[in-house]
C-alpha cells in the first residue's frame, strides 16, 4: 500500500510539473533544478516555429522572472502558472537585451506590480525604437539579493547585441545567458541584425574567466541539456567568420 501512495504521489507530482510539457502548446515550464525553472514559449522565426526560453527563480520573497515571454498572448498564463504551481507572484522581471522576445512584457508586468528593470543601455535603445521599457535601471555590472537568492547582472561586452547580459547564480552555478550564448543544438548565429560579431568571441571569454565552468548554461533558444554553449558559441563565430572570409 505504501509503494502504491508512493507511486501515486509520484506521478502527481511530475503531472503538476508537466503542464504544457507539449511543444504544441503555448507555454512550456520545466524544473531546470531546486528553485530555477525554465519557461518556454514560441514565434514564428524566418517561417519556422522556434522556441524562446526565460526563466523564473522561487525565493522567500518573492519569483524572480528573467525575460519576458516571446508569445505575447502568454504573459499574464505565465503569471497565472507561477501562482497555481508555488503558491507565489512574481515580484522581479530583469530582460537581458533589448529585443522583443526579451523585453516584450516589460509594460505589462510593471501594470501587474512588479518591478522591471534593464540596463541603461537597453533602455537608451529601446527609448528610440518605441519599444517597451522598464521601470528601473541597472547602470553598471550590479548583485542583487532576493530571498536567499544572490545574482549577478553582468555585461561583459557587445556580441548578440550591443547591451546584451547575463545573469549569473554564483552560489549554484547556474548561467543565464539569454541571446548572448548558442544552444548546442543551434547551427548558426541566428538573428545577426544588432550583432557585433567582431566583438563576440572577447565577450564570451570574458563570461568564461568570471563563471568557470557553470553547472548549467540557459541559452535565449533551443536545448539547455548542454552545459557546453560557451564553447559552442565561440565555434559558430568562428564558423562564420571562416564563411565570411571566402
Amino acid at each position: 500500500m505504501i509503494k502504491l501512495i508512493s507511486l501515486f504521489l509520484s506521478f502527481s507530482f511530475l503531472s503538476l510539473f508537466s503542464f504544457g510539457q507539449t511543444e504544441s502548446s503555448k507555454l512550456q515550464i520545466t524544473q531546470l533544478t531546486k528553485d530555477f525553472y525554465i519557461y518556454t514559449t514560441w514565434q514564428s522565426f524566418n517561417g519556422v516555429r522556434f522556441p524562446a526560453n526565460g526563466m523564473y527563480v522561487l525565493t522567500n520573497n518573492g519569483v524572480l522572472l528573467l525575460d519576458s515571454p516571446w508569445d505575447t498572448t502568454q504573459f499574464q498564463p505565465l503569471l497565472d502558472s507561477i501562482l497555481i504551481k508555488h503558491n507565489k507572484n512574481v515580484v522581479m522581471c530583469i530582460a537581458t537585451h533589448s529585443h522583443e522576445d526579451r523585453t516584450a512584457g516589460l509594460v505589462y508586468y510593471g501594470t501587474r506590480e512588479i518591478k522591471t528593470y534593464t540596463t541603461k543601455q537597453t533602455d537608451s535603445i529601446s527609448q528610440i525604437r518605441g519599444e517597451p521599457r522598464a521601470q528601473y535601471l541597472i547602470t553598471s555590472d550590479t548583485i542583487f539579493r532576493l530571498g536567499q537568492h544572490e545574482f549577478e547582472v553582468y555585461y561583459a561586452g557587445p556580441g548578440h547585441t550591443t547591451d546584451n547580459v547575463v545573469i549569473w547564480f554564483k552560489k549554484e552555478k547556474i548561467l543565464y545567458g539569454g541571446c548572448l550564448i548558442k544552444s548546442t543544438e543551434a547551427n548558426d548565429l541566428g538573428n545577426l541584425s544588432d550583432a557585433n560579431v567582431v566583438a563576440w568571441p572577447e565577450t564570451i571569454h570574458k563570461i568564461q574567466l568570471k563563471c568557470g565552468k557553470p553547472k548549467y548554461v540557459i541559452p535565449g533558444h533551443q536545448s539547455w541539456s548542454n552545459n557546453q554553449s560557451l564553447e559552442h558559441t565561440l565555434m559558430l563565430i568562428e564558423q562564420y567568420q571562416l564563411n565570411e572570409k571566402k
